[in-house]
């Protein structure tokens, strides 16, 4: 079992940065796939970043390459979303996300094993 606690969201203005943190519990963290997912109002939880266990091999949803980068600590058992140049269009709640499923590209949410609580980020413009 792996429950995951997210922190970091807020209010920011357009082209600001933000970091979001999520910290795991449970055995065996560096084995799981880890991601963000990203739900704005009335629309269904999208793919934002994943990151596999060894943290070398990441992938982005096109609306965020080049400005989000997600990284991890296995030591700690935290990830980390590290967002720049923040748009309006980013607002949502971020959710971390986890799957042990080797399978699992953790791509949709369906592939999801473990969901946290959420963070709202806010971007004004």
């Amino acid at each position: 079992q792996v429950q995951l606690v997210e922190s970091g969201g807020g209010l920011v203005q357009a082209g600001g940065s933000l970091r979001l943190s999520c910290a795991a519990s449970g055995r065996s963290f560096s084995t799981y796939r880890m991601g963000w997912f990203g739900q704005a109002p009335g629309k269904e939880r999208e793919f934002v970043a994943v990151i596999r266990w060894s943290g070398t091999i990441t992938y982005y949803a096109d609306s965020v390459k080049g400005r989000f980068t997600i990284s991890r600590d296995n030591a700690e058992n935290i990830v980390y979303l590290q967002m720049n140049s923040l748009k309006p269009e980013d607002t949502a709640v971020y959710h971390c996300a986890a799957t042990g499923r080797r399978s699992s590209g953790l791509r949709s949410p369906d592939e999801v094993d473990y969901w946290g609580q959420g963070t709202q980020v806010t971007v004004s413009s």
